[in-house]
Formats: C-alpha cells, structure tokens, sequence
C-alpha cells in the first residue's frame, strides 16, 4: 500500500495515536518499536480499542485488512505527515532554539488565533516523532500551523523541515543547550540554523530579531520580517521593555502587559507581536491575547503557597537559561530572595565548567540564600554561608524539615526536566 492510499484511509478516521493508552473510537495506530517494546504487540489491543486501522511492520501481527504492513511504521509516519502537509497546503509557522520555544510557540499560537483557525503543537511534542504527529493533527478546518521544533544533534533540524516543510521560520536563540549532542555552542548555532538553511533554499521568510547578532548575521540572504528594541530599522520597533517582576512592553504606543516574569521572556513577547503583525492581527487583538496568556507546566510561573511567592520555572534548565533567570532574580527588589537550583543536564563534557560558571556567579552575591542541588552542582561546591549544595533531593527534602525557610520570602526554583525540582512545593 503507498502513501497515498493509507493517506485516503488516515482521513477516514477521526485522529492518530501511537499509544493504546490515549486511542480514541475510530482512529489510526501507529505501531512504532520504543527502545523497550514493540508497540506491535499492541495492534489486537488497538483495534479492540476503537482503531479503525493500525499500521505494522511485524508480519507475525497481521489480523485482518484493519492491519497494513509497512516496511518501518516510524518511517511511514513521516511520510504520512509529509504528504498530508501537501495536500493541505496551508501556511506554516516553524520555530527552534535553545531557550523560550514552547512559551514562543504558545504566544504565537493565542495571538493569531485571534484572526485565524490555528492549531499548534501540544506541550513538547517536537521531535522526530511529536512533529508527523502535529502535523497530522492539522485538518481541512486549520488555517495555520504552528510547529515547534526541538533538537539535540546536527542534521535534525534539516529533517525536521524537510518534513513540516514550513512558509515561515522563527530561532529563539542560540544558547547552551543540549552542548554533549551538538560538540559544543558552534555546533548549537550550526544545528539550529539548518531551518535559515531550509527557508533560503525553498524562498521562504525567517522572522528575525535584530537584537541578536547571530539571527542577523545568519538570515542575511533570506527574506526576513524583523523586530527589535528601539531600533528604526526594525519593522516591528518596540520602545520600551521593563520587568518587575512582570514583562511589559510599548510597541506603537501599545502597552502590553503580561504575566510572564522576567527581562528574558521579552524576547518571546516581541517574536509573537511581529508574527502577528506580519498576519495583520489587529494591535488590540494582540495586546488582548498576550495579557490573557498565562503560563503553565512548570514554566515561569508565579505561585503563592502560604507566605510564600514562588516562581516556578522547573520544565528545564541549561546554562543560558539558567544564567539569565539567576540575573534577573537578581533584580527583584524583595528582601528575603532563596533560590532553589537544580543540575543541568546533556552538557556532555561541558557539564562541570558550566556548573562551576553558575556557582562562580553565585559565591559574590550576598541577597538570596542558595541551595544547589544535584550530582554536578555538589562536585563544583564550595564554602560560602549562602550557598548550599546536596548531591540528591532527598537531602536536601531531609535537611527542609529541620530547617523551615524564612516567611515571606520569595523563592526561584530551576532544574533540568529530570530534576523534577517542583517536587520542592510540597516541602515548604
């Protein structure tokens, strides 16, 4: 059977899975082999779930015509996400970068809603996997996609866009991330710049932020649409930025408000306005979406637990992003400031520099009590009266009963993903 064919029968169901936990009354399941199972198994299961067809690439799991047999079911995912692409032929924003995708992707996504049908990746659903099924969730109904890319190696991105395919590209940043796959922070500018690659060769437009040197100097030769602060030559020129603790900014003497914290979450704020202007979505429409957009999942978020004000920024954590949360910590006027940071992982041979860089940058400070905690951080520990470091969270949970923090105190919390540094709530 071609593409074409299990195309036709994609559209006579209802929606994709690749996971007999979430299938859904007359959907499609993707037989895809994990590192620990062979979803094939799972293909009687499926249909007896409500699967119109499940496609496999294990003969010895043939049922009936419900079953078609590819060659590699994650192979054909692809294809099937490619081609139904094409024959929607609908606009496609796509966005990567080191830090701030998600949160980018989801201001994106609330303002152009405002104009138009969007639909854009759920959570972090944006690898070689989580993108076929993003695109496969767009419908005849959808008027723009929004697709988010993650990477963590070279090349990635290249595919990624030979997949999506997208009219319209945006990087965030180049930053210290995923450093143990790319060999290093040139080889993160390399990676990530593989979709200024894509949308130079196929005639497409990079949307640019001309407050960074890199994005400039890489999208030279590609139709751009820029912005920037207090710069003429920006088509979006924002005037004025400000945090404290909330993200405000004035662009053509709009003032937006938002609730997201910190001077590094502007940046994300101004790509969704220029993206929305460049769609003409109405300056008010814009401003409506943006202060209605309040983040979730761990991600730069302001909590009250009892005396407590906590920003909880915990989905994940790397050099770059750690840096520039630790800075504008900094900032806050508040008196009793503790910040709560975990390991940074995937930082390969890098890992126990950037550690080392992070509590270099803490020892000096003397307005936030620190608590550091994880493998890496405890290696690069050193004596300092605000700085406190535990090789694992249960130490740290243990050394919190006998040692209650200071009420009214504002709190940071940030961690790799594998940290899981929001467990920290249920302890103070």
């Amino acid at each position: 059977m071609n593409i074409k064919e299990i195309h036709a029968l994609f559209l006579k169901c209802k929606s994709l899975s690749i996971d007999t936990r979430k299938i859904e009354k007359d959907s499609m399941f993707f037989a895809i082999k994990g590192e620990r199972f062979d979803a094939n198994t799972f293909a009687q299961e499926a249909l007896e779930l409500g699967a119109l067809f499940v496609i496999i690439d294990n003969p010895s799991y043939l049922i009936d015509e419900r079953t078609i047999l590819v060659k590699d079911s994650l192979e054909i995912l692809q294809e099937l996400a490619k081609f139904h692409r094409q024959y929607l032929k609908i606009p496609i924003v796509a966005l990567t970068g080191s830090n701030g995708k998600t949160t980018t992707k989801e201001l994106i996504n609330v303002v152009l809603a405002q104009k138009y049908k969007t639909k854009a990746t759920v959570g972090n659903l944006n690898n070689h996997i989580g993108v076929p099924l993003t695109l496969l969730s767009f419908t005849n109904e959808t008027e723009i996609g929004i697709v988010e890319m993650g990477a963590n190696h070279k090349k990635e991105i290249e595919f990624l866009c030979s997949i999506a395919q997208p009219d319209y590209g945006y990087i965030t940043n180049f930053g210290k991330a995923h450093l143990e796959g790319f060999g290093g922070v040139e080889g993160v500018i390399e990676g990530k710049s593989e979709m200024y690659k894509y949308l130079l060769e196929n005639d497409k437009l990079a949307f640019v932020n001309l407050d960074d040197a890199i994005q400039v100097e890489k999208s030279k030769k590609i139709k751009t649409f820029t912005f920037g602060l207090d710069n003429s030559l920006a088509d979006i020129n924002v005037q004025e930025i400000e945090a404290n603790p909330f993200v405000v900014i004035n662009y053509d003497d709009f003032f937006v408000k938002s609730n997201l914290i910190g001077l590094y979450n502007a940046n994300n704020i101004n790509a969704a306005v220029a993206i929305g202007s460049h769609f003409k979505v109405d300056n008010n429409d814009i401003k409506t979406a943006i202060e209605n957009y309040t983040p979730t999942n761990n991600r730069s978020q302001l909590l009250k637990k009892g005396t407590f004000e906590i920003i909880l920024d915990a989905y994940n954590a790397n050099p770059s992003s750690m840096a520039v949360a630790i800075t504008n910590f900094s900032q806050l006027d508040n008196t009793n400031k503790i910040m709560i940071l975990g390991d940074m992982f995937e930082l390969g041979s890098e890992s126990q520099q950037e550690h080392k860089i992070i509590v270099d940058s803490l020892k000096n400070q003397d307005k936030s009590v620190c608590y550091l905690i994880g493998k890496s951080f405890y290696e690069n520990r050193i004596s300092n009266e605000n700085l406190h470091f535990f090789e694992t969270f249960d130490d740290f949970s243990k050394f919190l009963e006998n040692n209650k923090f200071t009420s009214q105190s504002t709190i940071l919390i940030k961690g790799s993903r594998g940290m899981a540094l929001e467990r920290t709530l249920d302890l103070i």
